[in-house]
């Protein structure tokens, strides 16, 4: 059997990004033929990733990238299991790889983005299963937007756990970005009041409508009661309603005005919503075993 070096372990480990222990084994297993053991660890990292895809994958980042002449942009969220793993450079780098690549590869969808190339070479499943067995946790995609528009892309982060993506039409580079950052921070629904879903407006007459008879007024009052809620709800919800962050004493519809611009889309991701987090009552478990114990 070939006598594997300390060197040895160490040029597969530079090659694959994976453990000392790892890269041992594999050298082993293949007895000392560096190259048969990367190819050996890139099939173990294959099913490494599988075996870890059913963890819940709620942690991660949002990253984004603008293309050179800033006519696309890109927003992605890349989840992990754990927010240690979330701040590890490794994995922000990668987050930031796949933005590049939805802006240079126009992907239809998350299955098609996998096979598109990073800027790096592997594509951007080869570059999630490497490491994956290289930071030992699942991650995954979980979704991207992108804008291609004839204006200007702007983007905000708000550290690496919310991020928004603005189709900005006119205005100075600075506008998109205080848009941006104000959606970060006031959080709308849509960019105006005919965007709002027919459904929540409807829900929100009928409970403002039952509150109002409360009150016992003329049925016209109450009409009138309930027309400035609603009016006061789609100023809450909408972008172009709300009070500028930055300037409460405008709205953002005037900003834009002031500025000659107009916003005709945005998306704004935050890590992990909608995702539903493993609870663990630890409490329960241990209850549990002293009763297993005792029965």
């Amino acid at each position: 059997m070939a006598e594997i070096t300390a060197k040895m372990v160490a040029d597969l480990r530079a090659a694959t990004g994976l453990g000392m222990m790892e890269c041992k084994k594999a050298l082993v297993e293949t007895e000392g033929d560096v190259k048969a053991a990367e190819e050996l660890l890139r099939i173990k990292s294959g099913a490494k990733a599988s075996k870890l895809a059913g963890r819940t994958a709620a942690e991660g980042v949002v990253a984004q990238f603008i293309s050179a002449d800033g006519k696309v942009g890109a927003l992605v969220e890349v989840n992990c299991e754990t927010d240690f793993v979330g701040k590890d450079e490794g994995f922000v780098a990668f987050a930031k790889a796949v933005a590049q690549a939805v802006v240079t590869g126009n992907p239809a969808d998350v299955e098609a983005l996998a096979a598109v190339a990073t800027a790096e070479g592997p594509t951007v499943e080869e570059a999630r299963k490497a490491l994956i067995a290289k930071l030992g946790e699942n991650m995954s995609v979980r979704r991207f937007v992108r804008y291609e528009t004839a204006g200007k892309v702007a983007a905000y982060l708000h550290g690496a756990k919310i991020g928004v993506l603005v189709d900005l039409a006119g205005g100075e580079e600075q506008v998109g970005k205080d848009v941006a950052m104000h959606i970060a921070a006031s959080k709308p629904i849509c960019v105006s009041k005919e965007q709002v879903p027919a459904e929540n407006l409807e829900t929100e007459r009928r409970i403002y409508t039952e509150q109002a008879a409360q009150s016992g007024k003329p049925a016209d009052i109450v009409a009138k009661m309930v027309e400035g809620r609603i009016n006061k709800y789609l100023a809450e919800v909408t972008l172009l309603g709300q009070q500028f962050v930055k300037n409460p004493d405008i709205t953002v519809e005037k900003l834009l005005k002031d500025n000659q611009a107009a916003v005709n889309a945005f998306t704004m991701f935050v890590v992990g919503e909608g995702i539903e987090k493993k609870v663990e009552d630890y409490a329960a478990e241990v209850a549990a075993a002293a009763a297993a114990i005792k029965g």
